[in-house]
């Protein structure tokens, strides 16, 4: 992943730091954000947002031209995970009687750096990168952007910036699932059978086309409306759930050595009998109550009863046969890197359910509450991208 990164490093290329190439003068900037939690009368204009400031030497500012909408942005406009966010944000309670509001969403961004930090020698002002934000930190339906430099990298030269947008939180999302939770990789996909719940999905048109560009045979699991958009991703068996009982349909294939669960809910009580027994096979959930216990219970009380409920799966399927795992979105730049070349390659698109303008961003939200997306939902922060 890192290899493109260590060749720019030592191609002898001096460090480059763009000296505030972003206007000095400047103290604010548009955005959207919001001041409490709630539905999307919460989402609220301003162009009185604070300006980003790097505090850290590795970080970059980056002008976003497009971002995108995820189904995280929806929960956490009304409140979901504040409890472990927040504390991921002030870990030692230093800011008394502040609160995170005014709150930027937005977890995607394609744009062109602006500033670089001190310590960042990999990019320099006027670079064209991808990124996504991790949920912690001000996201990006704004005018500018910080980010840490390993959180970023370089554009698919392949894909304008709305299209890029499509793409980093869920590649990550399904990158880390995949590979780093799951153990699939190029050299040891072949053959293999994987299973993908929720195929139509951001994460999952990903999904698709990740497993089948390293030639696994792929089962999805779409509504009917989608599954020519599957189909035409590369999936092998396209499975509509609606047409009768999904259970029933997918005991008559043969066993799985892979599924991804990205719809969660009552699929965890029947889905791990369809893999393999006893030869690796695993089921990876990106559906978990890791968030919901630490607002309901608590931090400490959270995290204890996270960690029994995980437990106590693993443990439960693993005397079945069958791995259980969770799986989290990890902000990744090297593993960003492996995406833009599977990208450039053609072996992976951007999947687009629609597209809207910076004004439009609370009719944005209304439509990916409105469920059922065929791909992303982006927003040109710029127009005519």
């Amino acid at each position: 992943a890192a290899s493109g990164r260590a060749l720019r490093w030592a191609s002898g290329r001096a460090p480059a730091r763009g000296l505030r190439a972003s206007p000095r003068a400047r103290t604010a900037m548009p955005s959207w954000v919001i001041d409490r939690y709630g539905s999307n009368e919460v989402l609220r204009f301003t162009r009185d947002m604070m300006f980003p400031i790097i505090h850290f030497p590795n970080e970059v500012i980056i002008k976003v031209h497009a971002a995108s909408l995820n189904p995280i942005d929806l929960s956490m406009r009304s409140g979901y995970g504040a409890t472990a966010l927040n504390m991921k944000r002030d870990p030692l309670k230093l800011k008394t009687g502040e609160t995170e509001f005014p709150l930027t969403l937005g977890r995607d961004v394609s744009g062109v750096v602006m500033e670089c930090g001190l310590g960042v020698s990999y990019f320099k002002p006027g670079d064209e990168v991808w990124a996504a934000i991790p949920p912690w930190k001000q996201g990006t339906l704004s005018e500018f952007v910080v980010a840490s430099g390993n959180e970023v990298s370089f554009k698919p030269k392949c894909l304008s910036h709305t299209e890029a947008a499509a793409l980093p939180y869920v590649g990550l999302t399904a990158w880390s699932a995949l590979n780093q939770v799951g153990g699939l990789n190029q050299s040891n996909c072949s053959g293999k059978r994987v299973l993908i719940l929720g195929a139509s999905g951001g994460v999952g048109t990903f999904a698709v086309q990740l497993m089948k560009a390293w030639d696994a045979h792929v089962t999805a699991v779409c509504s009917h409306d989608a599954s020519t958009l599957v189909k035409n991703l590369g999936a092998d068996d396209v499975i509509d759930y609606k047409s009768g009982n999904l259970k029933e349909q997918l005991k008559t294939l043969p066993l799985f050595d892979f599924i991804l669960d990205n719809v969660g809910g009552s699929t965890e009580k029947w889905a791990l009998d369809l893999l393999k027994k006893w030869s690796g096979a695993t089921y990876v959930t990106l559906v978990t109550p890791f968030l919901i216990n630490m607002d309901k219970l608590g931090v400490a009380d959270g995290m204890l009863q996270t960690g029994v409920t995980v437990g106590s799966k693993t443990l439960k399927h693993l005397l079945k046969g069958v791995h259980y795992r969770w799986a989290f979105f990890m902000p990744s730049g090297p593993s960003l890197d492996e995406i833009a070349e599977l990208v450039d390659s053609g072996k992976i698109q951007p999947v687009i359910d629609e597209v809207f303008s910076f004004s439009e961003v609370p009719k944005a939200f209304l439509k990916l509450e409105g469920g059922h997306a065929r791909g992303k939902t982006v927003i040109n922060v710029i127009s005519r991208q």
